[in-house]
Order: structure tokens, then sequence, then C-alpha cells
């Protein structure tokens, strides 16, 4: 009996073993880019977009949510980002950030 659950005990970590083997992926090439703004007034939003969105993701995430959503949208984005992922984005950027998508995508 013994024997039969040390068999059990030795497949099991044996098993566990190979699903925790690293696994990799490759990732596909961005097909999207952040649009220079047609309003110049949010230039500053475009820059700030640039330095802070791409260091988490890709443009592909930003393009792919609802259009039009508006700037209670882009902000509460952009501040999930900040408090969920603790993004590193300044506040003044942050503003910048959302104003520049809600103009823009």
């Amino acid at each position: 009996m013994r024997a039969l659950l040390l068999g059990a005990v030795i497949a099991g970590l044996t098993a566990g073993a190979a699903w925790a083997a690293p696994r990799t992926y490759t990732v596909p090439d961005p097909t999207a880019q952040l649009r220079p703004p047609k309003d110049g007034s949010l230039a500053a939003g475009y820059e700030a977009a640039q330095a802070n969105c791409q260091t988490c993701h890709s443009v592909d995430y930003i393009a792919t949510q609802p259009p039009g959503r508006g700037t209670a949208f882009w902000d509460a984005e952009v501040a999930k980002m900040i408090k969920a992922y603790h993004a590193p984005i300044e506040q003044a950027d942050a503003g910048a950030i959302a104003a520049y998508l809600a103009g823009t995508y």
C-alpha cells in the first residue's frame, strides 16, 4: 500500500514539474500606431501617450477600445492603468493622455 501511495505521489510531482516548465510565445508585431493629433492643443497628450502607454502595451490595445467614448471614458481608463496596474504616469500627463485619446480615438 505504501509503495502504491509513494508511486502516486512521485507521478503527481513529475506531472506538476512538466506543467511548470517555462513556455515561450511569439508575440505578433504591433500593427497600430498612435496618430498625430489634428488639433495642436492635443500635442502634449500625444507626446505623453507615446512616452507612457507603449511602455506596458501596444497601441493595438488602445485602437481596439470602442470609438467615440469621450473624455470620461478615457479618464477612467487612464486612472485604471495608474491605480490597478501601477502605471508610472504623472497626474498632469494623465489628463493630457485622456484628452488626446478622446479627441483621436
